[in-house]
């Protein structure tokens, strides 16, 4: 059996803000960040990673080399494309305040309705799209790594959506549990890279602090 270990990348600035980072845009992690990394740190030492995968986008490739080093033992880190986040196209640096101004449809189908999202106008990346890029680099690891752990630090918005894909569920109800908290952990396992049981979902109890909406994305 292979668990997959998927964490967000910890809060920065725009999420503090209510804007979105997307694939293009980004912004520096908080200064608490670091506080809450060492913490999901220290939850993950726990169990001996094969291998750390990680986006090569900043606030996410922070995060992952800041709990590699924390890890009571060495382990390879590799950055991957595939583990970006969703392209958000026209949004990105936008607060969600004036994304639901000037694109209301568009908003609300990426937050409510998945299987109604046409990202055409805003210029951004389909659902499809993004199960295309990180499904099969999963199956790879999971493949190459048989009976193993790995994590994958990752984003909020692609990761909610390709770890309840990866669980069978449908378009229209993959944000029926919710986003994913900056920092949090969820745990998948397989077998065969077909079939996965969330073992863990948007874990973050090991925070010292009192999660707000703008740790929710």
């Amino acid at each position: 059996m292979t668990r997959l270990f998927f964490v967000r990348h910890g809060k920065t600035e725009w999420n503090l803000e209510g804007r979105y980072q997307g694939a293009n845009g980004d912004s520096p992690l908080l200064p608490q960040s670091l506080d809450e990394i060492n913490q999901v740190a220290e939850y993950l030492s726990q169990y001996k990673f094969k291998k750390i995968y990680s986006s090569p986008i900043k606030r996410a490739f922070t995060t992952a080399k800041n709990i590699r080093k924390k890890l009571p033992y060495d382990v390879r880190l590799e950055v991957d494309q595939a583990f970006s986040e969703f392209n958000l196209g026209k949004m990105e640096g936008m607060k969600f305040t004036e994304v639901a101004k000037k694109y209301p449809e568009e908003l609300d189908a990426f937050r409510n309705h998945p299987d109604k999202y046409d990202p055409s106008r805003i210029e951004g990346e389909s659902f499809e799209e993004l199960f295309a890029r990180m499904t099969p680099k999963i199956k790879e690891i999971v493949n190459r790594y048989p009976n193993s752990d790995i994590l994958i630090v990752s984003h909020g918005a692609a990761l909610c959506a390709e770890i309840r894909y990866l669980q069978g569920v449908p378009l229209e109800k993959l944000r029926e549990k919710g986003g994913l908290a900056n920092t949090s952990t969820t745990i998948l396992s397989t077998k065969d890279g077909e079939k996965y049981k969330c073992l863990e979902w948007n874990k973050t109890d090991y925070l010292k602090r009192k999660l707000d909406v703008t740790d929710i994305v």
